[in-house]
């Protein structure tokens, strides 16, 4: 099991998933599987983030107030001229 350096020193994660958790890809991503990434929603409100090219590399894990800043830059179009 690898650490996942954004995370607390207890949470370890497996290369197959973060505590056997349902990733989600987005519906936008295209159907090669490129520059995509997952998201799995954990316990206590926390979100796991993962790029599927490589699912070996353990899970970022952002602070609840960095995920949420990050939605929120999302759905105000923040990232639309990326």
């Amino acid at each position: 099991m690898a650490r996942n350096r954004s995370s607390s020193p207890s949470r370890t994660f497996s290369a197959g998933g973060a505590f056997g958790t349902r990733w989600r890809k987005s519906s936008f991503s295209g159907g090669n599987g490129e520059g995509c990434i997952e998201v799995a929603f954990l316990d206590r409100g926390q979100v796991a983030v993962r790029d599927t090219k490589d699912r070996t590399v353990p899970p970022h894990l952002p602070a609840a107030a960095a995920w949420s800043a990050f939605v929120a830059g999302v759905l105000d179009g923040e990232f639309d001229r990326l």
